[in-house]
């Protein structure tokens, strides 16, 4: 068995135009503004939104496995705007009609029925999130996290009702690629 290899990033604060390529970083607006280009664009048009708190421990900053959902938008921040980390790299799913055009790009048909290039893993980008503000992830965007320096922490994440069932596709960078990234912070 080969050794896994580290490969050391360090983190990018989000900011609108550090994150623009992989979604949205939304912070506050005054109440009362009416729904503009800095609110989350939202798809949540394929099934039953959820909107819950999540309660994660031991993430330390470390990741091998990255996924992403063809389905769907996802946001996610903390409660009360502690810093932690996502790691993301583009959206790279294929549409049926484009299969033809990535001669030579290796294409996999994921679980739930669509098609995709794995991420490279030069790709791969660490943000770091602080304050009070969160993250709205394009549809299919690769992203590993929420990261964080604490024991635990909650965040909130709006998504489907069945978005880990039926729309969870993972690539693990240790099985196919023999690296694990390191989050230098």
């Amino acid at each position: 068995m080969e050794e896994t290899k580290a490969v050391t990033l360090k983190p990018i604060e989000a900011t609108p135009s550090t994150f623009k390529d992989y979604g949205q970083v939304i912070e506050a607006s005054p109440d009362g503004d009416e729904f503009g280009p800095n609110d989350a664009q939202l798809d949540l048009s394929k099934g039953i939104p959820r909107f819950y708190i999540m309660h994660i421990e031991n993430r330390p900053l470390k990741f091998s496995n990255i996924t992403h959902h063809a389905s769907v938008t996802q946001c996610l921040g903390s409660i009360g705007g502690h810093a932690w980390y996502l790691g993301v790299a583009k959206p790279s799913i294929v549409e049926s009609d484009d299969i033809k055009d990535n001669a030579g790009k290796k294409i996999v048909q994921s679980r739930c029925g669509h098609s995709y290039v794995p991420p490279a893993i030069d790709d791969v980008q660490i943000f770091k999130v602080s304050g009070s503000k969160f993250l709205k992830l394009n549809r299919g965007t690769w992203h590993a996290g929420p990261i964080f320096k604490e024991d635990a922490m909650d965040f909130y994440n709006l998504e489907l009702s069945n978005t880990n069932v039926i729309d969870h596709t993972t690539h693990s960078f240790k099985k196919d690629n023999g690296v694990a990234f390191l989050i230098d912070d």
